[in-house]
């Protein structure tokens, strides 16, 4: 009898340790560079952390750390994730110059038609070709933001040459490319630096999408907004990645990654990016009511000189995919053809 209520004992305990694990929260450290009043704090992370505390029943959980509360600069915010300093970041993937050059296709000039087709898009091509980009982590999302703008001091973008000698900011090396080719002198620098870079005088102009430029007082520190009309290509766009930490993710109960599984991918991408753009419309009221401040559409047929001066970036990024032993016309076809796919 004792031997029996001695197994019934251990038994007993074993059960009450394994409820405890699994009732125990985990809780994923979340890292990015904007402020706790960004969108991709409020609205864009917290979605994501509020899903995988329902569907696991709470037993996952998030703290968010905005605008690099946790330390580093935005270009270590990968590694960051890689090396387990955060568990999961969102970042740009152009930060760190070279590293992510098969999914910055998505970042050539005149590809994007919205955000949400072009995201999906992302995430299929990564997953068909920059799977070794990622191989370091676990990837969450890939996605874009919407139209860019020419946000500039002094006077309007209307026509190419009016980009002669100013000095304009672009946020990946594709895009500052992109600037130069079209007369700029252009300035590579993260978007948290672009207020101060205006204000002292360090950049003329910024080129950023409407949705992020009210928090960074590009209303009060610029006069002049240029935009492609609505039924054009945007001018630019920028790939974002959330990769979570490789370890944590494989530490997880099998239950708990499949909740991850189920929160990541194509939707999510797509959730993102037309959060993201979704943005853009209050993000522009700032600016139209401001006092004062001009908002200009380019011309379609200026536009037109704009991609046929911008066009070598496309043949560039395709023979650097050759070089690295890839067929970069197929690749480039195959990306256009997964943003017509999902393009409504």
């Amino acid at each position: 009898m004792k031997h029996f209520l001695k197994h019934t004992a251990l038994a007993a305990g074993l059960f009450c340790s394994l409820t405890a694990a699994q009732a125990e929260t985990i809780t994923l450290k979340v890292h990015h560079f904007l402020g706790p009043q960004s969108i991709q704090h409020t609205k864009m992370m917290q979605t994501w952390c509020d899903n995988i505390a329902k569907d696991s029943g709470n037993r996952l959980a998030c703290q968010i750390y905005p605008a690099m509360q946790l330390g580093g600069s935005p270009p270590q915010l990968f590694d960051q994730a890689k090396d387990g300093v955060a568990d999961v970041v969102w970042t740009v993937a152009g930060y760190s110059a070279g590293r992510f050059a098969r999914s910055q296709v998505f970042e050539l000039p005149f590809m994007m038609t919205n955000a949400a087709a072009t995201s999906r898009a992302a995430w299929d091509f990564a997953q068909k070709y920059a799977q070794d980009e990622y191989k370091d982590v676990k990837l969450l999302a890939i996605h874009v933001h919407g139209p860019g703008v020419f946000f500039t001091k002094n006077k309007a973008i209307t026509k190419m040459e009016d980009l002669k000698g100013l000095k304009v900011r672009g946020p990946t090396a594709t895009v500052t490319k992109m600037l130069g080719m079209m007369g700029a002198t252009p300035v590579g620098m993260p978007v948290p630096q672009v207020p101060e870079a205006l204000s002292k005088g360090v950049i003329d102009g910024a080129v950023i999408p409407y949705e992020v430029a009210p928090g960074l007082k590009v209303h009060e520190l610029t006069k002049f907004a240029s935009e492609t009309p609505k039924d054009s290509p945007a001018l630019y766009t920028t790939v974002f990645v959330v990769p979570m930490n490789k370890a944590k993710y494989e530490s997880l109960p099998a239950d708990l990654k499949a909740v991850i599984d189920k929160n990541s991918g194509r939707e999510f991408s797509a959730f993102l990016g037309a959060t993201q753009e979704g943005n853009d419309v209050p993000g522009r009221k700032a600016f139209a009511d401001t006092a004062g401040y001009t908002i200009t559409q380019i011309a379609p047929a200026e536009i037109d000189r704009w991609k046929k001066a911008t066009d070598p970036l496309d043949d560039a990024w395709a023979e650097d995919m050759n070089k690295r032993g890839l067929n970069g016309k197929a690749m480039l076809d195959d990306a256009r053809a997964m943003i017509k796919q999902y393009t409504k």
